[in-house]
């Protein structure tokens, strides 16, 4: 992983020096000796490597300068300079030599990007820990939506069943009101009807002679009114009786018995009071 930003920073700074040695020498050789040119060449780029070396060493360290990094763009930035300015003043491919001056600047930005991957590089354990982890929330979040997608599906089942139930008993309550309507409407029909009324009364015994007893409908429902209830809720025990009661259930055996007891005999006698004024009661009376 290391040689994926390793070498093309490596490659990129050698194309650079050979360039602007080259460059340095072709323009300058022209105004000065040729050996003047070349120090002036190697001047630059041996300046270029030379920040970047201590560069890698502070940084191998755990360290960075901050003029240093300066110094190391200031030539990157001059010898981007000597390639433009020859660029411009070639007569021949002056846009073929402009077109790479901006080499010794990508070198100086390839070896910022492979400072960056080192600074923020982990170990395979590490790598294998982190990829652990979102795989485990993976799962999670593929269970969860899984899950969400049964309950809704089993949801939706469930009041569609409840629905077409009520649906059904609907159904069958319109029919079966349908069905008692008619019969009504046919007895009150009968009983209505002069030939019908005539007939039926003609098999009834009579209770008073003269009188013709009538044909009643029949009732749907009770008959009978029903009959008032019998036990009536009995009226609430005020604190002193209640304590009265609490006291003597407490204190009818010996030891005095707990409140589980107490409470367990005086629901079994018939009393009635809700738990809180029960308990109250017992703290007044014990």
């Amino acid at each position: 992983m290391r040689a994926k930003t390793v070498l093309p920073a490596v490659a990129m700074t050698a194309v650079s020096m050979v360039l602007t040695l080259a460059v340095v020498v072709m323009w300058l050789g022209t105004a000065v000796p040729w050996p003047v040119a070349l120090v002036v060449g190697l001047g630059i780029d041996g300046g270029w490597l030379a920040t970047l070396a201590y560069e890698r060493r502070l940084a191998a360290q755990g360290d960075h300068n901050r003029a240093v990094t300066a110094v190391g763009w200031s030539f990157g930035i001059l010898a981007a300079g000597v390639l433009v300015a020859h660029a411009l003043t070639a007569e021949e491919s002056a846009g073929a030599w402009l077109a790479v001056a901006w080499l010794p600047l990508a070198a100086k930005a390839l070896w910022l990007v492979h400072a960056m991957w080192e600074r923020t590089a982990l170990t395979p354990v590490a790598l294998d820990a982190i990829r652990g982890i979102q795989q485990e929330a993976r799962d999670e979040a593929a269970v969860a939506r899984a899950r969400l997608r049964a309950e809704a599906a089993t949801e939706e089942t469930r009041l569609t069943a409840v629905t077409e139930a009520g649906a059904r008993v609907a159904r069958v309550q319109a029919k079966t009101a349908q069905t008692l309507s008619s019969a009504w409407s046919t007895l009150e029909t009968a009983r209505a009807g002069e030939e019908t009324g005539r007939a039926l009364t003609s098999v009834t015994a009579r209770v008073t002679p003269g009188v013709t007893p009538r044909w009643e409908l029949p009732v749907w429902g009770a008959t009978e009114p029903l009959a008032a209830r019998s036990l009536e809720s009995a009226p609430a025990l005020t604190d002193e009786a209640l304590d009265v009661i609490v006291d003597e259930i407490r204190t009818s055996e010996t030891p005095a018995l707990s409140y589980r007891e107490m409470a367990a005999r005086f629901r079994a006698a018939g009393h009635s009071a809700s738990e809180v004024r029960l308990r109250a009661a017992w703290k007044r009376v014990a």
